[in-house]
């Protein structure tokens, strides 16, 4: 766990689906930290502090162009 980085923190699951997908597509070694606990009990977001996105510090710099990607105004869909 030491070579992971926390790139951007999430409230619910849903917020980071199409997210999921595209770095599954691109191979991008990845983690959610929180994420079951989270699923299970959706009030306790704020008392665990989130779900963090964990990724490889390898696969940064490339998670990062895609998490940019949504925040431009190119792209219709948004992280919430």
């Amino acid at each position: 766990m030491k070579n992971y980085s926390t790139l951007a923190v999430f409230t619910y699951p849903h917020e980071y689906a199409v997210l999921k997908l595209l770095f599954e597509q691109e191979g991008i070694d990845y983690f959610f930290q929180n994420e079951t606990m989270i699923g299970v009990f959706p009030f306790y977001s704020n008392a665990l502090g989130g779900i963090h996105l964990k990724v490889h510090k390898i696969d940064i710099e490339r998670a990062k162009k895609i998490l940019d990607s949504f925040n431009g105004s190119s792209s219709p869909l948004k992280i919430v």
